[in-house]
């Protein structure tokens, strides 16, 4: 069975940091990719890395603060966020392919996600 499972996140103070994971399980993907999605808003790209750890990245916002990287060896993938700020406050979600995507692509597997909170 896939399962893509992520998981650290959590309430911090607007200027911290958190490391979210994204570990997979069930088989191995080419292109791992984080999205996230606040209340009310739509879902944002954040951004994705491949087997080869190319990166793409998504939102403007978070370019500068927000790295993704992976550990093949652990078929994990991980998104570092520094500097938070309030508005970075959504539910970030893991998505992973066998193929190569980037963006608002269709992505076959998804995670169900893990709040993060960032208070001013």
């Amino acid at each position: 069975q896939v399962q893509l499972v992520e998981s650290g996140g959590g309430l911090v103070q607007a200027g911290g940091s958190l490391r979210l994971s994204c570990a997979a399980s069930g088989r191995t993907f080419y292109t791992m990719g984080w999205f996230r999605q606040a209340p009310g808003k739509e879902r944002e790209f954040v951004g994705a890395i491949t087997w080869s750890s190319i990166t793409t990245g998504g939102v403007d916002s978070v370019k500068g603060r927000f790295t993704i990287s992976r550990d093949n060896l652990k078929n994990t993938a991980y998104l570092q966020m520094n500097n938070l700020k309030p508005e970075d406050t959504a539910v970030y979600f893991c998505a992973a392919d066998v193929q190569a995507r980037a963006g608002y692509d269709r992505w076959n597997y998804w995670g169900q996600g893990t709040q993060v909170t960032v208070s001013s």
